[in-house]
């Protein structure tokens, strides 16, 4: 345990930041299933907007730091690539 004041603020403020960083890789990882079911069940509509929206929590968290930028981007692209896959069933 901590002895010096500055020590002990100093795990509070980790604790917080921990917890926080936990809760947007929870929802990166919802997102990300939402996405990955619309595109199993064929809704491309759905689909498309739910990538907007895992695309933008992607930037966001490596905005923040909560992962890093370049897995973002290989993320980003593994969700288009899959994307397309459903739109190349549609044609």
């Amino acid at each position: 345990m901590a002895h010096l004041k500055s020590a002990i603020k100093r795990i509070g403020t980790s604790q917080k930041a921990n917890l926080r960083n936990r809760a947007r890789k929870s929802a990166l990882k919802t997102s990300e299933k939402r996405f990955r079911a619309a595109v199993a069940a064929g809704d491309a509509t759905l689909a498309s907007s739910l990538l907007r929206e895992c695309c933008s929590k992607l930037d966001k968290a490596a905005k923040v730091g909560v992962i890093h930028d370049n897995k973002a981007s290989n993320k980003k692209s593994r969700l288009m690539l899959f994307m397309n896959t459903i739109q190349a069933k549609a044609e």
